[in-house]
């Protein structure tokens, strides 16, 4: 063992990568094993289990190039389909001190999703992915608070079920209360595991509900069941943004609101809309030219063919950042204009206000 850590932190060394040529040590690793990688983090997929119908949960091992990641944050994998690597972020669900050191993702198929499909339905274990680091604000305290309140929507339980999984192995005493929301009960991820940490942990309580079978919309007098009082406990959310702004507002009318950890897995639904928003739009590298629409600049240059990378979809993980050459162009989350030139922008936060010229 000593040995290999020696010989790893050998091959670290950029005067390694110098020698054996443009490529760098890593093309050749991946040779011999494609996790064999010294500085690109990969993981090779153990096991893949089906909590529902919709979902897939995957095991990984990563290599040693993987930093880790705290809880609640989000990860950008890369699946190889057909030959091309499509990169999308999602959320460990693990402990963050795991014992094994093993990674797990869960992953719901999305309506039209390249990706979610594929991992869902052609995944198999020992294929190999590709892990960036680990990014994210979405995270607890330090200072774990005494009254917590863990609510969670769909496939948003993922990156809290890894703050409730690490609280728990951090031996924490506070009170929880862990609340999540789904279509169905057939949607219910973690449903079995929840209950038995429940049974082992006196300071959690559990709920889960099915909002299409009658179960209750997150309201005040919802959460005071299994929460109780607002006042002291401290809210992480995550979900669709209707359950993010119900649980602000029940916070901020108890003067809360800075007691409330947000992130929404819903990319914003946006428009071009205004006086402004004419014109073209020029793709300069695949000397395309089209009619400025609706959509982000993401949306737009998918419609004229276009397969720019992304990520999230909602301006979190940079994935689908993009030279502008040229043009005025709106941020949708700040509001706004830019009209420098030769400057980075986000494809899927960003519409055009004028012509526009991009590096794609």
């Amino acid at each position: 063992m000593i040995v290999a850590s020696s010989a790893r932190r050998l091959l670290r060394v950029g005067l390694v990568d110098f020698l054996v040529g443009p490529h760098g040590i890593d093309r050749y690793l991946e040779l011999i094993q494609p996790e064999l990688t010294i500085h690109e983090a990969r993981a090779k997929v153990l096991d893949i289990r089906r909590q529902t119908a919709r979902s897939a949960t995957l095991t990984l091992r990563a290599n040693d190039a993987w930093a880790g990641f705290r809880a609640g944050q989000f990860v950008k994998v890369g699946v190889e389909i057909a030959g091309v690597r499509r990169t999308r972020t999602y959320s460990p669900a693990s402990s963050e001190h795991r014992d094994d050191g093993l990674l797990e993702l869960t992953v719901t198929v999305h309506p039209d999703g390249l990706v979610s499909e594929h991992v869902c339905q052609r995944l198999a274990p020992g294929e190999v992915l590709h892990l960036g680091a680990a990014q994210g604000d979405f995270v607890l305290p330090d200072q774990r608070p005494q009254r917590l309140a863990l609510i969670t929507g769909g496939s948003g339980i993922t990156p809290v079920l890894s703050m409730l999984r690490t609280l728990c192995d951090e031996g924490h005493t506070g009170e929880i209360a862990f609340v999540h929301y789904a279509r169905t009960a057939a949607d219910w991820l973690y449903r079995d595991e929840l209950a038995s940490l429940a049974e082992r942990h006196g300071n959690l309580a559990v709920e889960y509900v099915a909002t299409r079978e009658d179960g209750e919309r997150c309201t005040a007098s919802t959460l005071a069941r299994v929460v109780g009082e607002i006042d002291g406990t401290y809210a992480a959310v995550c979900g669709p943004r209707p359950l993010i702004d119900a649980v602000r507002e029940i916070w901020s009318t108890h003067g809360r609101a800075d007691h409330v950890l947000a992130e929404t897995f819903t990319p914003p639904t946006l428009t071009v809309t205004g006086t402004g928003a004419t014109g073209t739009l020029r793709f300069l590298r695949s000397d395309l030219t089209a009619a400025i629409g609706p959509g982000t600049l993401l949306e737009q240059a998918e419609a004229a063919g276009l397969t720019p990378e992304f990520g999230c979809r909602m301006g979190i993980c940079h994935t689908c950042t993009c030279r502008k050459a040229a043009g005025p162009v709106q941020n949708v989350l700040t509001g706004e204009i830019s009209n420098e030139e030769d400057e980075d922008i986000q494809l899927c936060v960003s519409v055009p206000a004028g012509d526009v010229a991009l590096e794609i």
